[in-house]
């Protein structure tokens, strides 16, 4: 593909959306083993993750060399701290896979100079927002929005509350910025279920715009996996 492309597959429901993403990633790394990739936690990705982690484990697909890089992070938490997003993308992707080489997102210098080492990003798997944010970059976020911290919206508050159990959510984060994503020479959009088809429908088919951040995406080289209930 190309930037600028967007193809869109609908698959019958969360299981197959991610045998098929699996699949698509699998090929990506068999082709290019020393891939680098953005990588999304979210609910979204986990299954995709396990069936990747199947994968190896059966020694159908070698990991090893790919690079992960991380897509955004809370601030105030421990690098090893179980609730921060570092420590969920090494237990479901990192380690599963065998994957040695992390670039971590601590501050936004280190984070350019070591994608600027690796040559940019070959890949970005993401999921979609809710009001369309990726990452942490929330609306209005545009294409030139830079890796940053920033205080989270009351809308991300309120959809990150489900994975703190109670918890009191961190009220700042440090994202990727868009600049960052739309680069990637090759994103992977994975979207789910009936609360996601009309952000979808504005992504893929609204004005391009930072209300609407992944409406952006349109400018890459852009895969949308979505199960039918998310298919606009």
């Amino acid at each position: 593909m190309v930037a600028g492309s967007v193809s869109l597959e609908v698959l019958p429901d969360a299981g197959a959306l991610a045998v098929r993403a699996a699949d698509w990633i699998a090929r990506r790394i068999r082709a290019r083993p020393d891939l680098s990739v953005l990588v999304a936690t979210g609910n979204t990705p986990m299954p995709t993750y396990a069936r990747l982690a199947e994968l190896v484990a059966g020694g159908e697909l070698d990991a090893s060399r790919v690079t992960a890089v991380q897509l955004d992070e809370y601030l105030g938490l421990e690098p090893d701290d179980p609730r921060s997003l570092r420590a969920w993308m090494n237990r479901t992707f990192v380690r599963p896979l065998g994957i040695t080489r992390v670039v971590p997102l601590d501050d936004p210098a280190t984070f350019g100079a070591a994608l600027a080492r690796l040559g940019g990003l070959d890949l970005a798997i993401l999921g979609l927002g809710p009001n369309g944010h990726l990452g942490f970059n929330e609306p209005p976020s545009p294409p030139d929005a830079p890796t940053r911290t920033l205080a989270l919206t009351p809308e991300s508050l309120q959809s990150n509350r489900a994975y703190w159990q109670g918890l009191a959510v961190p009220t700042h984060a440090i994202t990727a910025g868009m600049d960052v994503i739309l680069a990637a020479r090759e994103t992977l959009l994975l979207v789910g279920g009936a609360h996601k088809r009309d952000i979808l429908r504005r992504a893929l088919h609204g004005p391009e715009t930072p209300d609407v951040p992944a409406s952006f995406l349109r400018r890459t080289a852009l895969t949308v996996l979505a199960d039918r209930e998310a298919a606009p």
